[in-house]
């Protein structure tokens, strides 16, 4: 198999991975259902760490939100974490789960 041909089956399986593509040939849909439910729960626990005052504002709606925010938005592969948060942040706030920020507030919550 030539490397190109490696990238192009490693993107395929990447992007069923992340929940925006069908199973790539050759692997089982369900067996990849779960994987990637891990790794979305995974995304998930990444975005608790890096904004703890979110998780803690939001308490054990949280996790439910962000399964939410995450099915119709998953995250892209070479995205950074940064950015992935603080598009869930601003998805929290369009739908009233966290009220509208004074602009320093939101400004401090987008930069940690």
């Amino acid at each position: 198999m030539s490397r190109e041909e490696l990238a192009r089956r490693q993107a395929e399986l990447l992007h069923a991975l992340l929940g925006d593509g069908p199973p790539p040939p050759g692997f089982d849909a369900s067996r990849l259902r779960v994987e990637a439910n891990v790794l979305r729960r995974k995304h998930g626990r990444v975005l608790a760490n890096q904004r703890p005052e979110l998780a803690e504002t939001l308490g054990d709606r949280f996790g439910p939100l962000f399964t939410e925010f995450n099915a119709g938005r998953p995250k892209k592969a070479a995205e950074r974490s940064g950015a992935y948060a603080d598009e869930f942040v601003t998805w929290l706030i369009e739908r009233g789960h966290l009220p509208k920020p004074k602009r320093g507030l939101r400004d401090r919550l987008r930069r940690r």
